[in-house]
């Protein structure tokens, strides 16, 4: 695996692939998630555990299609979405409303959330993959490991 975050810091779109930066997709988005994933955030900040350091990797279990291997792909828009991920006021206005009872500092939180202290490591795009292979790993916050899951 590769560092993919462009040395320290944050990550940089493109960068862990030789591609060019990537505009971000208005669809994507902090709130393509479930409420299961926020209020375990919640849960996380409330006990003052969000910024324990985590790590996360992605893999698949079977091959689609009955192959027998599949290529790595995608990496650039993984890292566009760290790039431009934050909630806008709308996105905490909304949750504010499904969530009534928390804490006003957590929308705080939420307000000021990033993925800089999300480090990445990845596989090489266009590189052969097989089941149960890691090809992303990433280090960082818990509480925001967790909205990303």
């Amino acid at each position: 695996m590769s560092d993919a975050a462009g040395g320290e810091g944050r990550p940089r779109a493109g960068m862990a692939a030789g591609l060019g930066p990537k505009a971000p997709c208005n669809f994507v988005n902090p709130l393509l998630t479930d409420m299961y994933q926020v209020t375990m955030c919640y849960a996380y900040w409330k006990a003052n555990k969000h910024n324990t350091e985590a790590v996360f990797e992605l893999f698949f279990r079977k091959n689609p299609f009955s192959g027998e291997y599949v290529i790595f792909a995608g990496l650039s828009d993984v890292i566009s979405l760290l790039d431009h991920y934050k909630f806008t006021a709308e996105h905490i206005q909304y949750l504010r409303a499904q969530m009534p009872s928390a804490s006003p500092e957590f929308f705080d939180y939420l307000s000021s959330l990033d993925c800089s202290q999300v480090k990445v490591q990845a596989l090489k795009e266009g590189t052969v993959v097989f089941p149960r292979e890691p090809l992303i790993r990433l280090e960082g916050p818990v509480g925001i490991f967790q909205l990303l899951e």
